[in-house]
């Protein structure tokens, strides 16, 4: 009877500390899944941050490639100018 409750003595005990152990790993395993929410939203935040600014810097270059386009047009029309007067003074010259 006395190793009987021994045994039944011990089987508390390892059953107690293996749900403390339980409850206390699950605080633990909780309070991660916390600060990993968290810093989930900070990263959400940055990307967003982020995204936004690579859209503005998008609408830049968009804005100074329509700016080269036009200057494009400029020289163009510039060089088709001087190339006429290249040809009649050419002409000219030419007899």
């Amino acid at each position: 009877m006395v190793m009987e409750a021994q045994a039944w003595t011990a089987i508390g005990l390892l059953a107690a500390t293996l749900l403390g152990t339980l409850f206390y790993l699950g605080q633990r395993i909780d309070g991660l899944g916390e600060r990993i929410d968290s810093l989930g939203a900070r990263l959400d935040a940055r990307i967003d941050s982020l995204a936004g600014d690579l859209r503005g810097q998008a609408s830049r270059i968009d804005a100074l490639g329509v700016r080269v386009e036009e200057q494009g047009t400029h020289l163009a029309d510039r060089i088709y100018e001087l190339s006429i007067r290249l040809d009649n003074h050419l002409r000219r010259h030419a007899g």
